[in-house]
Parts: C-alpha cells; sequence; structure tokens
C-alpha cells in the first residue's frame, strides 16, 4: 500500500499536515528538502489536522509556518496528532 501524504510548510516545522485521512499504523510520507521523510502514523489522523515528525517533549514549541505556534503541554510522540488536547 502506498504511504499516505502529509506536508510541512517550512523546513524548521517540527509537524506536517495530514492531505488525506490516515490510519493508525498507516506509513507517512513527507517531503522534506527533495528527500521523502517516512513515518508510522501512531494514531488515526484526520484530513487537515497535524502528525508530529519527531517526538515533541512537554513544554517543547511546536512550529509550522517556520513560526511557533504553540508548545507541548503533554509529551507527543513522532506520528501522534497534534492538537488542542497536546498543544
Amino acid at each position: 500500500m502506498p504511504a499516505k501524504r502529509a506536508l510541512i510548510m517550512h523546513p524548521q516545522d517540527n509537524v506536517a499536515t495530514a492531505v488525506e485521512e490516515i490510519r493508525a499504523g498507516e506509513d507517512v510520507a513527507v517531503p522534506v528538502a527533495g528527500t521523502a521523510l517516512t513515518l508510522r502514523a501512531a494514531e488515526p489522523i484526520p484530513f487537515g489536522f497535524k502528525i508530529a515528525l519527531q517526538d515533541i517533549l512537554r513544554g517543547e514549541i511546536i512550529r509550522k509556518y517556520g513560526e511557533t505556534i504553540g508548545k507541548a503541554s503533554a509529551p507527543i510522540a513522532k506520528g501522534a496528532l497534534v492538537h488542542v488536547h497536546n498543544l
């Protein structure tokens, strides 16, 4: 099965945006600087929602568009949904 797709908006982002529905356990391909980062979704990621590209510690800055969009209110595992419950 081909990997699901997500996009980053800036090379310094630590989250990507799902451009299709992603189920838990599915591989996700994220184009980054001419190559593709592949990660596995830890949980369902709805279309248009954010997925963590790396483990993010509680209190760590979350970046999208190359800008700070918030801080992690709880640890966020690579491949997990990033939304109001942990941002």
